[in-house]
């Protein structure tokens, strides 16, 4: 079944679908409205949209269709007058499944002996027996095959990676064998033998270019104007994965991380190319954000509490901090620093802001003919997770301690001060030669 375009709009008593679908037999079109779900067919088209309330299939409502035009305009009535419908634009979460209140189907069996009469015998006698918690076992691993990407979904996207110019893998010819703490300890290895003093010092000393780097401001950072999501974009939200994603707390603490390091480095180009991508843009992203080029996202193993702290927030810039100094054209410590304001900037300003984002970068990475594979195992997934699942107020709280976030030059591990001081010298030393 195809799925048509739409597009949904509201008025104070009804929501209005207009579906593109020509060349149908008006008599054939079968709508059906159950709560918040809408369910239309007509050959070969089929919709489904799941809304944030409840809708009537009443005397108020119709289906006009026009043949000239093709589309067909549903109009249903709200529940409750005036009642208003978030999110008519975020397609992709529209088009997602209900999601069910109840559980797992379990089914009990009953043993052999009658577990009740022991229970009753147990409280009879007052047994205080000895207990312990059973030990952890160790994972069993039965395959070599190891799974990255969004939620570790994805598998066998690099079994050919040594037959395409993918330059920004670090993992080798073992990408798919490689387990998470070896890609982490790769990735930091790699950082540490792309870091090149000489280029630091010399773009800390030569900065006039960073300095106008600087002082630019993206427009969408500075618009205070509602996002309007342009037809190519509505396009592209219409062709994401539709799938429901079952994270854990847990995972969906580390997906938010995750997103910071994806924002930092398309920040970075963003600012670098003054919102204009360029061919070098691909590799780029995928070069500064660890997820991508060593399949190493942030990953919180413990934790008590679902909030964000600080020091972690910290954490996770120190290593989009050593990529942007060890890897692109301009490295800057100060570049870093306004990078990461824009991210704070992104996150507060909210979801939609944010799914715009997401989708250039997604768009920049399928033009490439080696990249796009990171859009397909992240930025696809990440596009769809964020209309169903991102809360504005986490991505504000997450925002904020963006803000408050103070990396220290001691922190990277690359004597960022030592080498500036010695830049400051040197530089003095050749003015005061001049000047003699």
């Amino acid at each position: 079944m195809i799925t048509p375009r739409f597009t949904c709009s509201q008025t104070y008593e009804s929501v209005v679908v207009s579906v593109y679908c020509p060349s149908i037999r008006a008599a054939d079109v079968e709508i059906h409205v159950d709560a918040n779900l809408l369910s239309l067919h007509v050959n070969p088209y089929f919709l489904r949209l799941t809304f944030s309330h409840s809708l009537l299939e009443d005397d108020a409502s119709s289906a006009n269709y026009n043949p000239t035009s093709g589309y067909l305009t549903i109009t249903l009535t709200k529940e409750y007058k005036g009642q208003e419908f978030q999110d008519l634009d975020l397609l992709t979460r529209l088009l997602a499944p209900r999601k069910t209140k109840s559980g797992p189907m379990i089914e009990v069996l009953p043993s052999e002996d009658n577990d009740e009469d022991k229970l009753d015998s147990a409280v009879e006698n007052d047994w205080q027996l000895p207990q312990q918690l059973p030990q952890d076992l160790p994972s069993l691993e039965t395959s070599v095959q190891k799974y990255y990407g969004f939620l570790n979904l994805h598998s066998g996207y690099f079994r050919h990676v040594t037959h395409t110019e993918n330059e920004v893998n670090e993992l080798g010819t073992d990408v798919e064998s490689c387990p998470a703490s070896e890609r982490r300890r790769l990735r930091i290895q790699h950082e540490d033998d792309k870091w090149d003093e000489e280029y630091y010092m010399a773009d800390y000393a030569d900065d006039e270019y960073i300095q106008e780097l600087l002082n630019w401001v993206s427009p969408q950072l500075i618009s205070n104007e509602d996002i309007q999501y342009t037809d190519e974009e509505k396009e592209t939200m219409l062709r994401l994965p539709r799938k429901e994603y079952l994270a854990s707390p847990l995972e969906t603490h580390n997906i938010y991380l995750t997103l910071i390091t994806l924002l930092f480095s398309y920040a970075y180009d963003s600012r670098t190319t003054q919102s204009d991508p360029t061919p070098e843009s691909a590799w780029t992203i995928c070069s500064l954000t660890p997820a991508f080029s060593a399949l190493d996202p942030p990953n919180i193993t413990t934790k008590d509490s679902r909030a964000f702290v600080l020091d972690e927030v910290t954490e996770i810039l120190i290593s989009s901090y050593r990529r942007v100094l060890a890897f692109p054209l301009y490295r800057s410590f100060a570049l870093a620093e306004a990078c990461q304001k824009d991210v704070a900037r992104i996150l507060c300003k909210g979801k939609r802001l944010l799914i715009r984002c997401l989708l250039e970068m997604k768009q920049i990475l399928d033009h490439h003919e080696v990249y796009y594979v990171y859009s397909k195992i992240w930025v696809d997934d990440f596009c769809s997770w964020v209309q169903s699942h991102a809360s504005d107020e986490t991505l504000k709280e997450l925002g904020e301690l963006m803000s408050k976030a103070k990396v220290v030059k001691s922190s990277i591990g690359w004597d960022l001060e030592e080498l500036e001081a010695a830049t400051l010298e040197a530089t003095n030393r050749e003015a005061d030669s001049d000047d003699e």
